[in-house]
């Protein structure tokens, strides 16, 4: 007798053998074959509120382990709302695959069950997205949707799985299994010569920076520049924020890149964060390298700037960031300058009196900061909510961070150092960090997880503490309530008037109770006096935590160098 397989069964078989064995999803009439075909398997079906819910705690797990997150759905709406989702990721080159279920493939342009162009849908916010058209070979495609999503430039990959394809019986003899090979993509490296020429450029610029993208926005990705700075006494930074220079965690960077003389780009692309490397926020005359995974990112950066470009190339960005450490490790060794003949005198590397003044820049805050408080009773200023959380924070290296938001979060980031910190990102889009705590629970078993957002963002997945109150996820969440759309509301005031502000108020909510509600701990903060103790009663209480704290309505920071 022919031994088969469903289409369904041949997913969660492939899945399971790779590995990936971490699913957050929600059910739907096109995925219950999935479900079904889990049972007995090694997969942890996390199921969540709702399908962004789903990608956000995806893309945590992604960032936290560099493997892709899966996100599972079902078909038309369910994708409609989980596509959005992707954006997050995409810009915050996060690996994400989103299995999404599907109209049966016989039932296409017939006004089928929930039939949407989900495949045209997912594709802007996407590396890649198609629909599998043979159940033999639905293997093969979640290997490749792996794939994708984790080489070059990471990022989310949507595959559509139409429900007659899991549904349909495959004889064993004939369904096509992904080898180990079928999950990775080989790395594209940067050749000597060309890390020869860009440390050589380097060499020759007095005020040089490095910035990397979102890809490095984690511990081995900072452990990467680090070691980068040490090799090359270049300053080394992060540019993960839609709010560009005016990034709080950077300190005066604006300051500090209208005076740089080359930069050179790791992995980040010439985009509207960087102001497109254009006056007045870069000088006229600044030189810039280029390493890029993509060869149209090149490409757009060469259009922009022309000569200006003085060097580009086509590589991964981990393998580049060894390459250029190998180079200069080896030329310093040698005592000859990067790309000249062995016996040639040595060009000394940009200087560590630079690399001192660029890493104060980037720590400096304001010492007016120290004494700062809020002048309105029974409400905090935004610094005396993470005066409090910050040694709890960083006492423990293994600590999950999670910004989201506008205003007050950007307190946050700006005084909270975290190697495992995860913000929103390049996207700007808020209300992710709820589900992300899922995700980073997940990864991260005993450390704390701490969440800082406020009040408007609270609202996007606030039903998502009963997810983590099911499967036992702890975290706290630290709100920052002042009853309004905050950044909404002082751009209105910056771009329009102060009596122009609209749409912007929402009610003092109590957060706290309703994350009781759900089963979880909840806080009230109306004086800095009661932080700590809210803090620890909330890590001691092994739930998932709230702490709801009133607190002044203020813009977020302005950085810029404190007079010496």
């Amino acid at each position: 007798m022919t031994q088969t397989l469903r289409g369904a069964d041949i997913v969660v078989r492939t899945l399971d053998r790779a590995g990936h064995t971490t699913i957050f999803t929600l059910s739907g009439n096109h995925i219950m074959s999935l479900f079904d075909a889990a049972i007995g398997s090694r997969l942890d079906l996390v199921h969540t509120r709702h399908e962004a819910a789903a990608v956000h705690a995806a893309d945590a797990f992604g960032r936290l382990t560099g493997r892709p997150g899966l996100a599972m759905v079902t078909g038309g709406p369910g994708h409609a709302n989980a596509t959005a989702a992707l954006m997050t990721a995409r810009a915050q080159e996060s690996p994400v695959v989103l299995l999404s279920g599907h109209t049966e493939t016989t039932q296409l342009g017939r006004g089928g069950f929930q039939e949407l162009r989900q495949v045209e849908m997912a594709a802007p916010v996407a590396k890649a997205s198609w629909m599998a058209t043979d159940a033999a070979q639905l293997g093969l495609d979640v290997a490749k949707a792996i794939r994708i999503a984790t080489s070059g430039r990471p990022g989310p990959v949507h595959l559509s799985l139409p429900s007659d394809l899991l549904d349909a019986e495959v004889p064993e003899a004939t369904i096509a299994w992904p080898a180990a090979a079928d999950f990775t993509a080989q790395p594209v490296a940067l050749s000597d010569p060309a890390a020869d020429a860009i440390l050589a450029l380097i060499a020759g610029a007095a005020r040089p920076l490095l910035i990397a993208g979102p890809q490095l926005a984690n511990r081995p990705g900072r452990a990467l520049l680090a070691r980068i700075e040490a090799a090359t006494n270049v300053p080394t930074c992060i540019m993960e924020s839609p709010r560009g220079f005016a990034d709080a965690t950077l300190g005066a960077f604006a300051e500090l890149v209208a005076r740089c003389d080359l930069i050179v780009l790791l992995g980040k692309a010439l985009d509207f964060t960087l102001k497109f490397g254009t006056a007045p926020a870069v000088d006229p005359t600044c030189r810039f390298v280029m390493v890029d995974p993509e060869g149209t990112i090149l490409e757009r950066a060469g259009s922009e700037k022309g000569p200006l470009l003085a060097f580009g190339c086509v590589a991964d960005t981990n393998p580049a960031g060894e390459a250029l450490i190998r180079r200069a490790t080896a030329c310093a060794s040698s005592g000859t300058r990067s790309g000249a003949p062995a016996g040639a005198p040595s060009a000394a590397p940009a200087g560590a009196s630079w690399l001192q003044e660029a890493r104060s820049v980037f720590a400096d805050r304001p010492r007016s900061w120290e004494t700062l408080a809020s002048q309105t009773p029974d409400k905090l200023h935004a610094i005396e909510v993470f005066r409090a959380l910050k040694p709890y924070v960083e006492r423990d290296r293994d600590t999950v961070l999670i910004c989201d938001g506008g205003e007050f979060a950007q307190w946050g980031q700006s005084l909270l150092s975290c190697e495992r910190r995860m913000i929103n990102g390049v996207a700007g889009s808020i209300g992710s960090s709820l589900p992300m705590a899922l995700g980073a629970r997940l990864v991260e078993r005993v450390a704390p997880v701490f969440v800082v957002l406020g009040d408007g963002t609270f609202g996007f997945h606030m039903a998502e503490f009963e997810t983590a109150v099911r499967r036992n996820l702890p975290f706290v969440a630290v709100v920052g309530t002042d009853a309004r759309w905050n950044a909404e509301y002082n751009l209105q005031v910056r771009d329009y008037g102060a009596n122009r502000a609209v749409g912007c108020e929402l009610t003092a909510a109590r957060y706290d109770l309703v994350v009781t509600a759900l089963g979880g701990h909840g806080e009230l903060v109306r004086r800095p006096g009661q932080m700590q103790g809210a803090i620890e009663r909330a890590l001691a209480s092994g739930k998932p935590a709230c702490i709801n704290v009133m607190i002044e309505s203020i813009p977020a920071p302005t950085l810029r160098r404190t007079p010496q």
